[in-house]
């Protein structure tokens, strides 16, 4: 009897750190509908939403976050998938392949903006070489990669994360496919570029889908990289809501969590995206 209650004793310390975190989500967002009895709001409302909504800087910052959020998970998916079509064709998935990949994943993303700025900004490595070289005749005529209003330094600091993880995520799938489909394809009349996107390319698919929602929601409420590489403005959406929270002024609290309550609504959407997915797939 006492052997059968085991498991239910070792997922006590899971259950109770989930009932924390729903018990979080749902404090925050009974705030953000106006519901904070310490500051003598107990009335549900959408006016907070609706001001949001109407303020051209968090306007910005929903597209700025969007944008790099889609733009770097994309470009990871596609970076990751060909470089794994490159590794599982001259058959380098060995031991010392997985671990140079699994080099950038377990670097801190703040280690990552450092490293991006030193090497991308205007007073970077990259401006003086080519500034030494003669290449341009000023260090501001570099390119302004970092701290740009296009989010380009972001997004290359999410590339260096993302794309090993893609490669990580999605090789050794690749590599499971049966050789013989391909060949088979090839004996009757295909090219390897058609047996790849015909064959092995749908049936890696669900998961290339999974590591794009993983990479999406993940950046659309990261705080580092935007925090150290972004603009002034448009800030991205976690550092408004980190704004509004610790303003000196309480009542707008409230407006940090209807920020969250839109980041939240935003990462729901491509999950539940992906879980139609999934059921189509199993239901073909």
């Amino acid at each position: 009897m006492k052997e059968k209650k085991n498991p239910y004793w070792l997922i006590l310390p899971q259950l109770a750190l989930s009932m924390i975190f729903l018990y979080g989500i749902a404090n925050g967002l009974a705030q953000s509908f106006g519901i904070m009895p310490s500051l003598g709001l107990d009335k549900m409302t959408l006016k907070y939403y609706r001001e949001l909504f109407a303020r051209e800087d968090f306007v910005s910052s929903l597209l700025f976050s969007v944008h790099i959020a889609f733009l770097s998970a994309f470009l990871s998916v596609l970076i990751g998938v060909f470089a794994c079509a490159l590794l599982v064709r001259a058959k380098k998935t060995g031991g010392r392949t997985l671990r140079i990949i699994q080099l950038p994943i377990i670097i801190p993303h703040i280690v990552v903006a450092f490293f991006i700025i030193h090497f991308f900004s205007q007073n970077g490595i990259l401006a003086r070489l080519l500034y030494h070289a003669g290449l341009i005749a000023a260090q501001e005529e570099f390119a302004l990669l970092v701290f740009d209003r296009g989010g380009i330094g972001i997004i290359l600091g999410y590339l260096w994360k993302e794309v090993p993880f893609i490669i990580y995520f999605v090789m050794s799938l690749m590599q499971a496919v049966d050789e013989r489909l391909g060949e088979a394809a090839v004996n009757l009349g295909a090219s390897k570029a058609q047996s790849f996107f015909r064959i092995t390319l749908p049936l890696c698919m669900p998961t290339i889908v999974g590591g794009f929602m993983i990479l999406f929601t993940y950046a659309l409420g990261a705080y580092e990289l935007p925090f150290i590489l972004g603009a002034t403005r448009p800030k991205a959406l976690p550092i408004l809501a980190y704004m509004e929270y610790t303003h000196p002024d309480l009542h707008n609290r409230p407006y940090a969590m209807a920020v969250n309550g839109v980041i939240i609504a935003l990462t729901l959407l491509p999950i539940g995206l992906w879980s139609l997915y999934g059921r189509k797939n199993e239901d073909s």
